[in-house]
């Protein structure tokens, strides 16, 4: 039987950044467990192609929620990437880190050394940002890229100029001193090409001899002894596959994401006894909170019908596709070349005066209802809205003590009454932003929710029934005190109760952040990886604000 130092067990965002950070140390032997293949396949690599990997099955773990109050019985798609690099690789590569305040609530439940001032010089660390910055905030010689949009459509810029004109000022980085405004999206976005944590962590690392990769290997529980985690099962070619086992003479560290890694406790008897013993699962070690509190972004995506314009709808389609593609091939380019979102604005619903609750997008595209990533055929263009830090919680639990079961998911949106109250302020100031005089000569109507949709009974309703996930899920295995007992993990990211074991993922977020996920992920990979090297964490940042 094989032994390595450490076992990591998932290739996703966190887990590229550790494979990376531990293998620097010669002495070490690391050996990193992913269930999907390698990350050649093509529309990775391709920013747009994000629209094919979203229904692809090789790649994509393909997940689906279950209903919840307010999904009006839809069960809702929920994608995790599935290959190196993990969801990195299939997302819409929008770099955003969130706002101090995320950190700082972190730090005010009991964590420590995860205020903002303390993970501010890990943002740094492990970024390249390319164009004008704040070297106060931002880094410019670490391994992943951060690039500024390089294609202006000119509907972004006359969204940019309406949401300016009913007094959302421009910010030209809401990664620095403040997260609010309007601005042009940063991405991880290198030469036309898609920048994801396999690209930038691990491809560089596995060339070191004390760096193992195993792709197709599906970890099917965890070994323990007594309190002690000491290894993990796997499968190697699905579930009629080899079966196999792996040791670590050091540490476990869970790297699967937010759905995997709860359902991998779950799975080795980890977890609460009233999800495990009807199963007819052993409890080994009971923790009630692995699972629970799973938290979402929930957006209703508001669309109108273009005119006097061209929209990406047609731009990719048919002849014109040509075109792009030419362009992405030789220039790096075009509409083949961007974020899913292009435009970022960052405001507030009125329901907390004090700082932005809203984050919205704008892109010059609009999709079909019902089936994200497929673009319609009219002309049309988006902008969602949905709250930063929402109150709702659900869980993941397990379907059965089949592994390869995928697991029970229900985010609970708008379960809270804040919730349901900001989306529609949300909805609100979506529809006054496609509608500003800058707009005008392009808005020939809105298309959803539509002009009969006007009392805050109707704007819900409409949520309910056509809103989705933005792909951020948090908090399923979150970090704090032992003295509560749904924490699952402590601020060093180590099991409570168990020895030689750490999960290090968007899992263990103790609440959700104003942000997407991947930057934020990134963050927590590095800093587990000097807490797991019992390094000495880099002076924190005090700037003002």
């Amino acid at each position: 039987m094989e032994t390595f130092d450490y076992v990591i067990v998932g290739a996703g965002s966190a887990g590229c950044v550790l494979a990376a950070r531990l293998s620097e140390d010669p002495k070490l032997s690391i050996c990193v467990l992913e269930a999907g293949p390698s990350d050649w396949h093509p529309y990775i690599h391709i920013p747009a192609g994000f629209i094919k990997t979203f229904y692809d099955k090789n790649v994509n773990w393909l997940y689906s929620q279950e209903p919840g109050p307010y999904t009006a019985g839809r069960r809702i798609v929920a994608p995790r990437g599935k290959t190196l690099g993990g969801s990195s690789s299939i997302n819409g590569m929008v770099f955003n880190r969130g706002q101090a305040l995320d950190y700082d609530t972190w730090a005010q439940l009991g964590n420590r050394n995860w205020g903002y001032a303390d993970v501010l010089p890990y943002f740094k660390r492990l970024e390249n940002r390319v164009g004008d910055s704040d070297s106060d905030y931002r880094g410019t010689d670490g391994p992943l890229t951060v690039t500024d949009i390089n294609w202006k459509h000119p509907l972004c810029e006359a969204f940019i100029d309406g949401a300016v004109s009913i007094g959302i000022p421009r910010n030209p980085d809401y990664n620095a001193s403040t997260q609010e405004g309007v601005s042009y999206s940063q991405r991880t976005i290198a030469r036309g090409r898609r920048v994801s944590a396999a690209g930038a962590f691990l491809k560089p690392a596995m060339k070191r001899s004390n760096l193992t990769v195993r792709t197709g290997a599906h970890a099917t529980s965890l070994i323990l002894e007594g309190k002690r985690c000491v290894g993990v099962r796997y499968n190697k070619g699905g579930a009629n596959g080899s079966a196999h086992e792996v040791r670590a003479g050091k540490e476990v560290i869970l790297a699967g994401g937010t759905y995997n890694s709860p359902q991998l406790l779950q799975l080795s008897g980890i977890g609460p006894a009233d999800v495990l013993m009807p199963l007819g699962i052993e409890v080994k070690h009971e923790l009630p909170g692995v699972g629970i509190g799973l938290q979402d972004h929930y957006a209703p995506r508001s669309t109108a019908r273009v005119k006097n314009m061209r929209t990406i709808n047609e731009q990719v389609r048919g002849v014109s596709l040509l075109g792009e593609i030419a362009k992405w091939f030789f220039a790096g380019t075009g509409a083949l070349a961007q974020t899913p979102t292009m435009v970022y604005c960052f405001w507030h619903s009125g329901e907390s005066p004090d700082r932005s609750d809203l984050q919205l997008t704008f892109t010059p595209a609009s999709y079909k209802e019902g089936e994200q990533g497929k673009l319609e055929d009219e002309p049309g263009m988006t902008v969602a809205g949905w709250q930063q830090r929402p109150e709702s919680r659900g869980y993941v639990k397990l379907r059965s003590a089949d592994p390869f079961a995928p697991p029970i998911i229900q985010t609970n949106y708008l379960a809270e009454e804040i919730d349901r109250r900001t989306v529609i302020a949300g909805m609100r100031l979506s529809r006054k932003l496609l509608r500003t005089d800058p707009l005008k000569p392009y808005y020939e109507r809105e298309d959803w929710p539509g002009p009969d949709v006007n009392t805050d009974d109707e704007f819900l309703h409409a949520a309910t029934t056509r809103a989705q996930t933005t792909f951020h899920p948090a908090c399923t295995c979150i970090m704090g005190p032992a003295s509560n007992r749904m924490n699952v993990v402590d601020d060093e990211l180590r099991v409570h109760g168990l020895q030689g074991l750490r999960v290090v993922d968007a899992s263990v977020m103790p609440r959700m952040i104003s942000a997407n996920l991947n930057a934020a992920t990134l963050m927590i990979g590095e800093k587990a990886a000097d807490l797991i090297r019992g390094k000495a964490a880099p002076e924190p940042i005090v700037l003002a604000r």
